[in-house]
């Protein structure tokens, strides 16, 4: 099935992306209020999604390019595009896309860092996986290996943004008719809680189910909490799961780059056929001959 970037592309509704996104798009889920169970009839649909750009644009010095000497150039990083309407969507009834479709490289850095919106992208409800490759799909069956401790700063670090719009952000448009209605900004608040219950779960089961706590976030989109309701939860959770983090965290101290990097090789492997010709790999026997010498050194040290 062709991806939904592709299909954006051929009814010209993205004219500006590279042209290579068109038929390199690997994975698409839908994330936002849809993935977290809590969107309603007028809801954007936010895409996020990776690809994998040509060789030369993962490798640079397949470019010829000499890092320190040549002007370096990272290469394709991210497309995003905001308010795509696309009037055919929903049987003529229209729907407006916003799409944010990563490089491979890219997408596995901010999953290594816990970015908390690409590990939601990882974890999204089957149903809202709109295309996946099989390299995609080995990337979700071994998704907890991005998981680790440092989850704990970003997802408070990201719930704190969102309070701190409360508190300051001076809301326009159809926010501010939100804040008039009811005291503040409930969609800030709905992620503040949204957040903090996501980091829960990742430290103590090591998964993530983003619908678990769908209907007390639609009671806050309702309008049902106050924001001193909403202070209070925040106030009390960051206590809790501070000592979740110090006593019941069972994730790894820091990310395991070695098995992510090995991962991330085999992704582009796969894609590819070969990557051989632009990375050098050692082999067994050179991996072996070095453990050894690892081992005489060390007998060497210890039998001073």
């Amino acid at each position: 099935m062709a991806s939904h970037f592709k299909q954006l592309v051929e009814k010209q509704l993205i004219t500006d992306a590279p042209s290579f996104l068109k038929n390199t798009t690997q994975y698409e889920v839908i994330m936002g209020s849809m993935a977290y169970g809590v969107s309603n009839d007028s809801s954007d649909m936010d895409v996020y999604g990776f690809a994998i750009p040509p060789k030369h644009e993962v490798f640079p010095h397949v470019r010829g390019e000499v890092p320190g000497f040549d002007p370096y150039d990272l290469g394709f990083q991210q497309y995003q595009k905001h308010h795509i309407n696309d009037p055919q969507a929903m049987g003529g009834s229209g729907r407006v896309y916003d799409v944010t479709i990563y490089s491979i490289t890219r997408y596995f850095r901010l999953l290594a860092d816990n970015n908390p919106n690409i590990i939601d992208s990882l974890f999204v409800p089957r149903h809202c996986v709109l295309h996946a490759t099989p390299v995609a799909e080995m990337i979700r069956e071994q998704r907890t290996l991005f998981l680790h401790k440092g989850c704990w700063s970003k997802f408070k670090g990201y719930a704190y943004g969102q309070i701190h719009k409360i508190r300051t952000k001076n809301p326009i448009g159809k926010r501010k008719e939100v804040v008039e209605k009811y005291g503040y900004d409930i969609k800030f608040a709905y992620h503040v809680v949204r957040l903090l219950g996501e980091v829960e779960q990742l430290m103590i089961t090591q998964d993530l189910d983003l619908t678990r706590d769908a209907e007390r976030l639609k009671a806050i989109r309702r309008g049902d909490w106050s924001i001193e309701q909403l202070e209070s939860f925040f106030r009390s959770k960051e206590r809790e799961l501070e000592a979740v983090y110090l006593q019941r965290c069972k994730l790894p101290d820091k990310p395991n780059e070695k098995a992510i990097r090995e991962l991330l090789m085999n992704c582009l492997e796969q894609h590819y056929g070969t990557i051989s010709d632009v990375v050098n790999q050692q082999d067994k026997a050179t991996l072996a001959i070095n453990k050894i010498q690892k081992i005489i050194e060390d007998f060497g040290s210890n039998g001073k």
